[in-house]
């Protein structure tokens, strides 16, 4: 069992509260972010652990956010030895219908929230001596599908891949590993059940994924000091290509 801290961005539903859930069974503390106090408050309850889940409410495209994330989880806990960028979502449509609103959306959450929060754990963690940074990525952005379009989502999503790899290397000589997990579809809320044998064809396993899976695999890099530069998919098969 850890008595590491994490910070999680979008933690109140969907991976983001199953990752709280993961790494509070594992003994870390969880400092998590949303945008609504109220989301949280009910993450928190539902989560059961009120001494190891701090939320704090704010937007990740928003700077100043990220600043005051890691102010609440020093002083609360000490440090941080491990950061989730997980807030984001997913918006599938043809490339010709994509508005300068989504884009910006996008943009907002899925790319900048990564990078301000990075800049602020990465300053922490070199003070520190050490630390692990782990991006939720996707896996269509590994491998593009006909049947998800989802050009918008690849370009930022793929982006943050390689971001990974660079940070990887920038920050190797101050003992912090950069590494993301690339989710196939995930059994969350977010999907109609009505669209289930859709979804299960996506990938040669014949099935989505679940929670408990992704969390498995953001545990692991969360302790593996020799794994860096990794883009690890779970996805069943889905970004081995065409089958």
């Amino acid at each position: 069992m850890s008595n590491k801290t994490v910070v999680i961005t979008g933690a109140s539903s969907g991976i983001g509260l199953g990752l709280a859930r993961a790494f509070i069974e594992q003994g870390y503390n969880v400092v998590g972010t949303a945008r609504s106090i109220e989301r949280l408050e009910e993450a928190a309850a539902s989560l059961g652990q009120p001494a190891k889940f701090l939320g704090v409410a704010g937007d990740v495209a928003d700077p100043a956010t990220a600043r005051q994330v890691f102010d609440a989880a020093i002083e609360a806990f000490g440090s941080v030895e491990v950061l989730v960028n997980n807030a984001g979502f997913f918006l599938p449509k043809p490339f010709i219908e994509y508005s300068p609103q989504d884009l910006e959306a996008l943009l907002d959450t899925n790319l900048k929230g990564v990078v301000y929060s990075s800049q602020v754990a990465a300053a922490h963690m070199q003070q520190r001596g050490g630390g692990h940074i782990i991006n939720i990525s996707a896996a269509v952005a590994l491998q593009p599908n006909i049947s998800v379009p989802a050009a918008l989502p690849v370009l930022i999503k793929g982006g943050i891949n390689q971001m990974t790899r660079a940070l990887a290397l920038e920050l190797s000589p101050h003992n912090i590993q950069v590494n993301a997990v690339a989710p196939g579809i995930i059994d969350t809320p977010m999907h109609d059940p009505a669209a289930r044998e859709f979804l299960n064809n996506l990938a040669p396993s014949g099935r989505v994924g679940t929670i408990e899976e992704i969390a498995d695999a953001v545990l692991y890099l969360a302790r593996a000091n020799f794994t860096t530069g990794v883009v690890l998919a779970v996805d069943g098969g889905m970004s081995t290509g065409k089958w």
